[in-house]
């Protein structure tokens, strides 16, 4: 662990958070062509996308990255620029949702929907809200949790044209992350008065709770299935602490993988248990770097 002095305050950046690692690994990919945080994902190792976020200071930006597995490439821009926001789906068929704008400036409800070329209107979420998570494909996703002004508990499905209300999270929070389908989701982290630990599995109707993560933290990014989750990154508060562990979930508990090469927080996932990738993040600046996480 090292710590730096940021604006008068400690920050300790955790680099290597796992004691006992399990023999997954995270490796380099490409850099992304735009270093941002805040910023939503989805897809595959192999082809992900990457949109939205914010790059120095507040500054929502609407650009759209395609990964091949080696490079990023840019991809047609978001309609609405925005960070905070949530995303789902494959790279030739992405759902972006929620987030904070800087025009109109405020907590958005708007959704687009990507078709590998272009984004265009979806139905709006029936709550406005940021800091959300997400889960599912694009005509059958999972919106849960967020912040509305406050922590909220509340779901939503989407079913390719609307949103409509599903069962409420046990525990209301902000800045989790998500995994799974919409009928098998799986919340896990967060914040609402403290760093939450808290994992619930979704069953396309009620949240049910599940094992604990081993440490309590925000901001996190995700990736997997309900039953074959990662979670990755994220930060500690109010001590600062930027985290580089992962932990795997098999449907009942979480156990240590290996750490990220880059400790960082408020950066995006995609794809699935045992072929993994972050981007993006902060770490306390704006990252571009992608890692690839693999068996």
């Amino acid at each position: 662990m090292s710590v730096s002095v940021i604006n008068g305050n400690p920050v300790a950046t955790v680099t290597s958070a796992c004691v006992t690692c399990f023999p997954g690994t995270w490796s380099a990919g490409g850099a992304m062509i735009t270093s941002r945080s805040s910023l939503a994902g989805a897809g595959t190792q192999n082809a992900a996308l990457a949109f939205g976020g914010e790059n120095s200071g507040f500054n929502p930006v609407s650009c759209t990255e395609e990964y091949s597995g080696a490079s990023w490439s840019a991809g047609g821009a978001l309609i609405t620029a925005r960070a905070y926001l949530e995303g789902v789906g494959t790279q030739n068929a992405a759902l972006a949702f929620g987030g904070f704008a800087s025009s109109p400036i405020g907590i958005v409800s708007c959704t687009e929907e990507y078709n590998g070329t272009s984004w265009s209107a979806g139905g709006g979420l029936i709550n406005s809200k940021y800091l959300g998570a997400g889960a599912g494909e694009q005509n059958a996703a999972l919106a849960f949790g967020g912040c509305t002004g406050i922590p909220v508990s509340c779901t939503e499905e989407y079913n390719g044209s609307s949103w409509s209300a599903g069962g409420a999270l046990i525990n209301a929070r902000n800045s989790l992350s998500g995994a799974g389908t919409q009928n098998a989701g799986l919340a896990f982290g967060g914040g609402y008065g403290g760093n939450l630990s808290c994992t619930e599995e979704y069953n396309g109707t009620s949240w049910s709770a599940g094992g604990a993560l081993i440490t309590a933290r925000q901001q996190l990014a995700g990736a997997g299935l309900q039953n074959a989750g990662l979670a990755f990154g994220g930060a500690v508060y109010p001590s600062g602490f930027i985290c580089s562990c992962t932990e795997e979930y098999n449907g009942s508990s979480w156990s240590s993988g290996g750490a990220l090469s880059t400790a960082r927080r408020q950066l995006a996932g995609a794809g699935a248990f045992n072929a993994g990738i972050a981007f993006g993040g902060a770490n306390p600046s704006k990252v571009s770097c992608t890692e690839e996480f693999s068996p």
